[in-house]
């Protein structure tokens, strides 16, 4: 028998969650959204799929997100957030390049990846959302970590740091790489960039 006020294991508990407990449902809502767009398609994912997913009711998720189109870019936003660090954090050039390479060589950057290819045409809001929140950023990080702002240059390394295994990876033909093996990517592209 549980003593009053204590559920089974698992079992949420009563009152205003902790800022922790908020994270990680929020982070749930997300887990399990970013399972089913990949899975199924943006048009096809509705927000009651996603509640029954994350085990959450509606109003939890409008307490989170707005939409669909803010979950996704909050995906979005948390792959951009969980590898970018700020340049006074200690992440070196190579370091971030590593971590660029190996997040975005990930299942999850390339599902969202794929899906966003897939529906640019109808949702070019979307589109323009994920580029600014994902492929700029990244673009800008570098920049600020290279010796001399050099936006071109910045470019023409996040390109080098996706290059064709990104490619292969978008195509299905490719594994995720793992971290040794980013940071030996990340190495050539700053080779190549001669970085």
């Amino acid at each position: 028998m549980t003593d009053a006020g204590q559920g089974a294991p698992g079992a949420r508990k009563r009152g205003r969650p902790t800022e922790s407990e908020r994270a990680q449902r929020r982070d749930d809502i997300l887990d399990a959204a970013v399972r089913l767009l990949i899975a199924d398609g943006y048009p096809q994912v509705t927000l009651d799929d996603i509640r029954a997913e994350a085990h959450v009711t509606k109003r939890t998720i409008y307490a989170y997100f707005g939409d669909r189109a803010e979950i996704f870019l909050a995906a979005v936003e948390r792959l951009r957030d969980r590898t970018l660090t700020r340049p006074d954090e200690g992440d070196g050039l190579e370091q971030l390049a590593s971590k660029i390479v190996f997040a975005l060589h990930s299942d999850e950057a390339i599902g969202l990846h794929r899906l966003m290819i897939a529906e640019a045409r109808t949702f070019p809001q979307l589109a323009a959302a994920f580029y600014r929140d994902g492929p700029e950023s990244y673009v800008a990080a570098l920049d600020l970590r290279l010796p001399a702002a050099d936006p071109p240059r910045a470019e023409a390394l996040f390109a080098l740091l996706l290059g064709e295994s990104h490619r292969r990876r978008l195509l299905g033909l490719a594994e995720a790489p793992t971290r040794t093996e980013a940071a030996a990517l990340a190495r050539v592209a700053l080779d190549l960039l001669g970085a």
